[in-house]
């Protein structure tokens, strides 16, 4: 998302920190799926004074951004990739967390898993980076997003994400890819506008549409333009429990016999 959808960014993720209110977790290392500059991390210091932050930072930052971000990085982790590719590109499109297995106690993703290509592949790597009692906490935009611009017919562009998953089928999803006691909740926010160019703006950077067709756009497009957007924001956190076990399977756990330990009997009839 670009700077004009930030404080969106920020409202959700302030959402998320008061649904973690109930959760007794005390984190070493957090790994930020993305952080907008510095403003998760600051979020979470207050709540986790000592912890460590591995961030995956978004591309195209102001240069008061950069130097901010650079600041913080002498403190803190700043994920970078061997290949010539920004991390968060690398994760978008392979879905690779660029980090050794068992490095973080939490995971903190605001708006980011609905742009992910395979949300499935992006749940095993989460898992895979998560310590044993780890904590997913994330949010995505749901599949009723942008709803009014899929009814214009002159506006080309996606109208959809590629993992905005009904809430449901994710927790599904998370406990199929061996996450434990899944919770899951969405709110809908309806965005209204006074003005065509800010509605195109928003749905833009919202990655609602391709390209920006806020000039020259025709008049039947001007009439067919809403005034409002609805966004489905979906809610859920996941814990990482008995990572000896393989992926749950209907319901069914499945695991290797030779995991099964089994007692001796010292009973010499």
């Amino acid at each position: 998302m670009t700077r004009s959808i930030r404080w969106l960014e920020e409202e959700i993720a302030q959402r998320m920190l008061q649904k973690m209110d109930i959760v007794k977790i005390q984190p070493q290392d957090i790994l930020l799926l993305p952080d907008i500059p510095e403003k998760y991390a600051a979020l979470l210091l207050k709540r986790f004074p000592k912890t460590h932050f591995y961030r995956i930072t978004e591309t195209g930052l102001s240069i008061f951004n950069w130097i901010r971000s650079f600041i913080f990085r002498r403190k803190q982790s700043y994920i970078q990739t061997k290949k010539k590719v920004n991390p968060i590109e690398s994760l978008l499109k392979e879905g690779l967390i660029p980090l050794p297995a068992n490095s973080v106690d939490l995971i903190f993703s605001d708006l980011f898993l609905h742009k992910t290509l395979d949300p499935k592949k992006f749940l095993v790597e989460c898992r895979r980076v998560l310590r044993e009692e780890g904590l997913m906490v994330f949010s995505y935009l749901g599949p009723d997003t942008g709803k009014e611009v899929r009814t214009l017919k002159k506006v080309k562009g996606p109208h959809s994400f590629p993992g905005s998953w009904d809430m449901h089928d994710l927790g599904d999803a998370l406990v199929g890819e061996g996450f434990s006691d899944p919770v899951m909740d969405m709110e809908y926010l309806h965005l209204e506008y006074e003005t065509d160019s800010k509605f195109l703006e928003d749905a833009e950077d919202l990655g609602l549409l391709e390209t920006l067709i806020r000039r020259d756009y025709s008049s039947e497009i001007h009439e067919e333009l809403p005034k409002k957007l609805t966004l489905e924001i979906v809610y859920g956190h996941a814990w990482v429990f008995d990572k000896h076990l393989s992926r749950s399977k209907d319901k069914v756990a499945y695991f290797d016999l030779d995991q099964i330990k089994i007692k001796a009997n010292n009973d010499s009839g």
